[in-house]
């Protein structure tokens, strides 16, 4: 029964497992993904004696438990995001070990947690700490270059050496570190026989670790770059220089646990203090036959994953109400002082962003200036279609995003970015619009879209960006004026080529 339901839920998540193993594909920073399903497999087997011995009658809570993943599942579903969907399935397998293993749950419980550092975050939330840590280790990594007496000046996350200029880019900012050093560190505070302050240190200390040896790491190029030349920061070198620090940061790992007994002896071996293997008494092992179980929570556990199947499934294949559209090809170009024209994206681009209509044209006001309008139209919003926001793209080419702000144009809500790539400016504002709404917040939206969705049975909506460049001696007044100007003109447009 265990097997069946466990198979029920795996065809019913397929979507959500099929998109974290795609990330752990195409992003080095959870490449450790494909490893921590294995190492929960290893830790389970190893435990199988005491698991056995301490297995009891199921748990009624384990459906509870289920219930709520199945919640947290169906708006996963129809939201289209997928986090929820995946800490949905870790719940549903602790759910189903409380149910099959009842009180021995104690054992498997931090095994399956562990499959939490294997679910990819969100890629706003990756985008904003990605510009965090570059900034820091680049602040650090200069720090370094300085200790060895070199002339460095740091600009955002350029690292001027003079003849030399070195920019840490988003794989330096120590990601492709802290995810696997925190999976492994997790692992090791496991492990770790002792008080439980020594091992969420442990734990805890893998962030600290990974920012300062990767900053220690991109200081270390810039004093090699500096005697060697810009050969020392690219190629194979650059890449062993990257597998270096990583071991160095789990050798740090195991100093610290050595450390930590200085100061505070367990009185333990190391082999004791990271026991693999339990063993139970062997009179307990297998001992299942003496305990009076109940298949009725399993019964329950299975309608509901059943249930929750056929709903998504239902929800899938409903015919979606598909608002009419206009095309955006008839969006008028001329406004009282400007003159637009449209612009195509490269057909790769648009089958990537898998939208259904866009515009795009650049605008040219009476002083020359030029402020680029695009929308990017969705008339439905499926899973793994829906508007990228600007959060995520705009790093990329050079260009960070230098100042972020949410307020309010003309009684709308918008999100207001300054963007720099070396000496140049940009001024965006962006925000999503649809269904008669204007939204800020990209998790807002979210809700919206759920809502929606569950109650109208429609999911359209787009997103609108205004971009214009700010010239060298323009203050960010002027070319916030020079935006909202256009979209005075524009912004009563948009929204009668978005249904309501």
């Amino acid at each position: 029964m265990f097997i069946l339901a466990l198979a029920i839920a795996i065809i019913a998540y397929w979507a959500g497992l099929a998109e974290a193993v795609s990330r752990w594909s195409n992003q080095e920073e959870y490449s450790h993904g494909f490893l921590i399903p294995l190492v929960t497999l290893f830790i389970l087997w190893e435990k199988r004696n005491l698991i056995n011995a301490a297995k009891g009658p199921p748990l009624w809570s384990g459906v509870f438990v289920i219930l709520i993943a199945i919640i947290i599942f169906i708006v996963g579903e129809i939201s289209a995001l997928f986090l929820l969907i995946q800490y949905s399935f870790v719940m549903i397998l602790l759910g189903l070990s409380m149910v099959t293993v009842g009180k021995a749950t104690k054992y498997t419980f931090a095994p399956i947690l562990l499959l939490l550092f294997a679910i990819p975050l969100p890629y706003v939330i990756e985008v904003v700490l990605t510009a965090k840590l570059q900034l820091f280790s680049s602040w650090l990594g200069v720090q370094v270059i300085r200790l060895f007496q070199i002339p460095v000046f740091l600009e955002g996350n350029i690292i001027d050496l003079g003849v030399y200029q070195l920019q840490v880019v988003e794989a330096c900012s120590g990601l492709r570190y802290l995810f696997p050093l925190m999976s492994l560190g997790f692992i090791a505070a496991y492990f770790y026989q002792a008080a439980f302050w020594k091992r969420a240190t442990i734990f805890l200390m893998t962030i600290p670790i990974t920012i300062l040896m990767n900053s220690f790491r991109i200081g270390a190029i810039g004093v090699m770059v500096d005697n060697w030349g810009i050969s020392m920061a690219e190629g194979f070198l650059h890449d062993f220089e990257g597998w270096i620090i990583f071991m160095a940061c789990a050798a740090l790992l195991f100093l610290l646990v050595v450390f930590l007994e200085k100061i505070a002896p367990s009185r333990k071996t190391l082999s004791q203090l990271f026991g693999v293997v339990d063993h139970a008494p062997a009179n307990k092992m297998f001992s299942g036959d003496s305990l009076v179980y109940s298949y009725k929570p399993f019964i329950v556990v299975l309608i509901l994953l059943i249930a929750a199947l056929f709903s998504t499934k239902f929800f899938d294949n409903r015919v979606e109400e598909i608002p009419e559209h206009q095309e955006f090809i008839s969006f008028p170009l001329q406004f009282t002082g400007w003159i637009g024209q449209h612009e195509k994206l490269d057909e790769r681009v648009v089958d990537k962003l898998g939208m259904t209509d866009y515009l795009f044209v650049n605008f040219t006001g009476m002083d020359s200036s030029i402020v680029n309008l695009y929308v990017a139209y969705y008339e439905t919003q499926r899973k793994g279609q829906s508007p990228h926001s600007p959060r995520v793209c705009i790093p990329g080419g050079g260009w960070e995003i230098a100042d972020f702000r949410r307020t309010e144009v003309m009684g709308e809500p918008i999100n207001r970015v300054i963007i720099k790539n070396g000496d140049q400016e940009q001024l965006v504002y962006y925000w999503f619009q649809g269904r008669g709404r204007q939204i800020a917040n990209e998790y807002l939206n979210k809700w919206f879209l759920f809502k929606d969705a569950l109650l109208e049975n429609r999911t359209d909506g787009a997103l609108v960006r205004y971009v214009t460049p700010v010239h060298p001696g323009e203050s960010h007044q002027e070319a916030d004026a020079r935006i909202q100007l256009l979209m005075q003109s524009t912004s009563p447009e948009i929204k009668r080529y978005l249904a309501e």
